[in-house]
Formats: C-alpha cells, sequence, structure tokens
C-alpha cells in the first residue's frame, strides 16, 4: 500500500479564500487533532465520470463539500463514496481544486483553502469483478458478481486525506479478507429451503468487506526541540454494506452486522491466527495501541433495518469511548433517508484519547453551511483529541 503525496496532481484552479475558521493551525505539531468521517456522495454512473466532473473546478457539489470541510477543517478526514482509481485522480483533483484553492467567493465561501499532503485512496472491492459467479445466474457481470456491489470498478471507495504523515509501510487493509473466515460468521439461510442462501464455491471465497477495512496509522508531531515526541494513531476505517436490498436471506444486512462485529475482533484479539490481512500477517491491534473507528457504518443501534447487535457492541466495546457527538436540531443523527433521521456514521477514539470537543455538521435553516450540507444524505461527524 503507498501513500499518495501529489498535492498539485490537477492543474490548480483557485477557488474560494480566506477567512476560514479561528483555530489555530500547525502541521508540524500538534496539541490535539481533530478527526472526522464523512460520506461525500461523490459516485457516478461510469469509471472517469466523477473525475472529469471535478477537474472543472466549478462542480456544484464538490463546492458544497469543500465549504464544510473547510469550515470544519479536521487535520484528519476520511472520505466515504469517492471514486477509487490507482493514481488517486478524483482524490487529488478534489483535494486540489476544491479545498487548497485561494479564490474568494465562490459559492458564497469565505473560508480559508486546506491543505492536505499526505492522501490515500483506498482500494475497495465495489465493481471488482470476482472469480466466482456470486448471483449463480450462470454468467458473470457487474454489478452483481463484484465482491462488492458497484457499476464500475472504484465506485464507492474510501479516501483519506491527512495533514500528517501516513505511515503506508505499517498500513494493514484486509480486502481480500474472507466471509466464512470470521469465527461465527452469519451465513445467509435460504428460508424457503432452511439451506445456505450461497453455494459452497460461492461462500468459501466470498469476501467479507464490501468495500474494504484498513488500518491507517497516522504519525503525529507533539511538543517542541528536545521534548518533541510521536503520537501514532490508528484510523481504523470501513464502509460496510448496506442492510438492504436483499431478500429473506437478510444477506446485506448479515454482511452488515460481521463487516461491523470484524472491528470488535480486530480490538479484542490483537494475537488471534484467523485475523489475516492482504499481506499475509495475522493479529489484530495491539492492547496499548490508540486508534479512531471511522466511517459510514450503515447501522443505527435503536433504529433501521440492520442487525443491531453488531454495532451495538462495538460502541460498548471496552477500548472505546463513544462521545455520542451531536447537533443543536437533531440530535446524534447523522443521515437522513427520506424523512427519518438515522445515526450511522461514526468517529469512535480509544479511551486513551480524551475527547474535548465534537459535533454533527446539521445546521438549521439559515445558518451557515444550511445549503451546503445538501450535497450529501450524510454529515460530517468529528471530534477534537487531546493528545499530551
Amino acid at each position: 500500500m503507498r501513500t499518495i503525496t501529489v498535492p498539485l496532481l490537477c492543474s490548480l484552479w483557485l477557488l474560494m479564500g480566506s477567512t476560514g475558521s479561528l483555530r489555530a493551525e500547525n502541521s508540524s505539531r500538534a496539541e490535539a487533532v481533530r478527526v472526522a468521517s464523512m460520506n461525500v456522495s461523490l459516485y457516478g454512473e461510469s469509471a472517469g465520470q466523477v473525475q472529469a466532473r471535478l477537474a472543472s473546478g466549478s462542480d456544484a457539489q464538490a463546492i458544497r463539500l469543500a465549504q464544510i470541510i473547510r469550515t470544519i477543517r479536521p487535520e484528519i478526514l476520511l472520505l466515504c463514496e469517492i471514486d477509487h482509481e490507482p493514481d488517486a485522480a478524483t482524490l487529488n483533483c478534489f483535494a486540489d481544486l476544491y479545498l487548497n484553492a485561494n479564490k474568494l467567493g465562490i459559492g458564497g465561501d469565505q473560508s480559508s483553502a486546506i491543505d492536505y499532503p499526505h492522501r490515500w485512496s483506498i482500494p475497495t472491492n465495489t465493481g471488482l469483478i470476482a472469480d466466482v459467479d456470486i448471483d449463480s445466474d450462470g454468467r458473470q457481470m457487474l454489478p452483481t458478481d463484484a465482491w462488492g456491489f458497484g457499476v464500475y470498478p472504484g465506485q464507492y471507495a474510501m479516501a483519506v486525506l491527512s495533514r500528517y504523515p501516513i505511515d503506508r509501510d505499517a498500513v494493514r487493509t484486509f480486502q481480500t479478507f474472507r466471509w466464512a473466515d470470521l469465527p461465527d460468521a452469519l451465513q445467509p439461510i435460504a428460508p424457503e429451503t432452511a439451506a445456505p442462501f450461497y453455494p459452497p464455491n460461492v461462500w468459501n471465497k466470498l469476501r467479507l468487506s464490501s468495500k474494504n477495512h484498513a488500518d491507517v496509522p497516522i504519525k503525529i508531531p507533539i511538543g517542541e526541540g528536545f521534548n518533541q515526541t510521536t503520537k501514532t494513531i490508528h484510523l481504523l476505517a470501513s464502509h460496510p454494506t448496506p442492510p438492504v436490498f436483499d431478500g429473506k436471506e437478510d444477506r446485506n444486512g448479515k454482511r452488515n452486522h460481521d463487516e461491523i462485529r470484524f472491528w470488535h475482533d480486530y480490538l479484542s484479539k490483537p494475537s488471534a491466527e484467523y485475523l489475516i490481512d492482504d499481506s499475509g500477517a495475522h493479529g489484530g491491534l495491539s492492547d496499548d495501541a490508540s486508534f479512531v473507528i471511522a466511517g459510514d457504518l450503515n447501522s443505527d443501534p435503536e433504529r433501521g433495518d440492520s442487525l443491531q447487535s453488531a454495532i451495538v457492541g462495538l460502541i460498548e466495546h471496552p477500548r472505546i469511548r463513544d462521545a455520542r457527538p451531536t447537533s443543536a436540531g437533531h440530535g446524534i443523527s447523522t443521515a437522513l433517508f427520506g424523512r427519518r433521521e438515522v445515526r450511522v456514521d461514526y468517529v469512535l477514539p480509544s479511551r486513551d484519547l480524551t475527547v474535548i470537543d465534537q459535533g454533527v455538521v446539521w445546521p438549521d435553516e439559515g445558518e451557515p453551511l444550511a445549503k451546503a450540507i445538501g450535497a450529501s444524505d450524510h454529515r460530517m461527524v468529528w471530534l477534537e483529541l487531546q493528545l499530551r
């Protein structure tokens, strides 16, 4: 795995500008760090479509997303639902032409540019054709025979933007981890026959992660001079499949449950032999590691269509501190699905990290950013974490 650190891959088209947040920023050292997760809904109908839109520098959706990010100004940001390409073209266009651009006033935004020199467009199972006929219809084609549902390779992927270096040599991914290898996996059962929904040749190959599960260590400098040290925070990123769009076998509901439960095992079993990453290394996260679980987990602990035991078990894990970020008018809800407000987006830190501020970006009508949030049906969730 490699971190892409090319801040000017796209030719710079200047955008937005100057005053911005009252937060002090210093990318060389930190006393606290702001971590955020946001589903940005930057996907299209075919490969390359989103990148072509963003390359103009004037895409209305991207401008609104940038207004939110440039106002909240997280140092570490997980983006869900942004196209993946091996050269990170879509991610770099968004970062260069919308986040780190200087022209004042586009879209009425007055926030200052923000540079994310450390970037990683995370490889994804969505739209990646499998080597087995997943839906057993006698042919292999997208989207139903992809390892994760997608109409083109790279759709619905994730990406990391960071003001601080990503330790690329220590990154772990579990893109190829098999669902059947998770102990007590919720194997879908066809209710009509009481037999496994997936035949053995499919079940024994099917990947757990609909996108990817990634452990991304980020190295944050703390202090000055002889007192300077480095704090590593592991960003644990995932975007489990929605627990709907299936039948009575509940294959997506069960996959969503087990994609979330993967992190419970990863935190609980540092020496587990069955937790094998894409490089062949075994085990979960060490007991003394600091971490933040982030992503659109597509599961509300109290409402909705998911099997809630997994998200409840994760939130209540003894290593996790759930700060329950809120907005003034919508509580802990983070997404609007039709008329239903739900909590499905999370930033969950380890208990050794102290939460000093938090929020969900969901302003009321007439407030700053009220129009910008229409860029996605999800809202940004963020935490400010004390490091010293």
